[in-house]
């Protein structure tokens, strides 16, 4: 079951693909949108991201930051970033393997990467949307702006 709309999300430190330190709690007082992926490099995520990436002046002028979160290690987010350009974080929550993932909710144990799950955290630090997505399936960035609109 994913944390509710409403609940606290659950804090955490992760390292993002330069090895810096990332915390939800530094981020109080803005919006944070958290989008849980499988895994880098693969089809579906890949385009996911490169929207993400296309429309992320969209997304931060609501104040919002950006938080991609993966099983990957912090060297193949690095490749990664470096080559795509991504404009946003791409945390590693590849030890403890998925600890952050299972905290929200979207961690899938028979295949060891995290779903499709993403998260609008308001700027106090409680989740107000949230969405599931089938690991085939991309996500539609358009609602995530339709969300945020909403929030401010």
């Amino acid at each position: 079951m994913t944390v509710p709309v409403g609940a606290a999300a659950p804090d955490f430190a992760l390292q993002d693909q330069y090895g810096q330190d990332t915390s939800l709690a530094a981020l109080r007082g803005r919006p944070v949108l958290l989008v849980f992926y499988p895994l880098a490099f693969s089809g579906v995520c890949s385009g996911e991201l490169a929207d993400l990436s296309k429309r992320h002046r969209e997304l931060t002028e609501f104040g919002a930051a950006v938080l991609a979160v993966s099983v990957d290690s912090v060297f193949a987010l690095r490749t990664w970033s470096d080559r795509e350009g991504f404009p946003f974080a791409l945390l590693s929550d590849f030890w403890p393997h998925g600890r952050v993932a299972d905290a929200y909710g979207v961690f899938d144990r028979e295949r060891g990467t995290a779903r499709r799950g993403t998260f609008l955290v308001d700027a106090g630090g409680a989740v107000r949307w949230s969405v599931l997505t089938a690991a085939s399936q991309p996500r539609d960035v358009g609602e995530y702006l339709v969300r945020l609109r909403e929030l401010a």
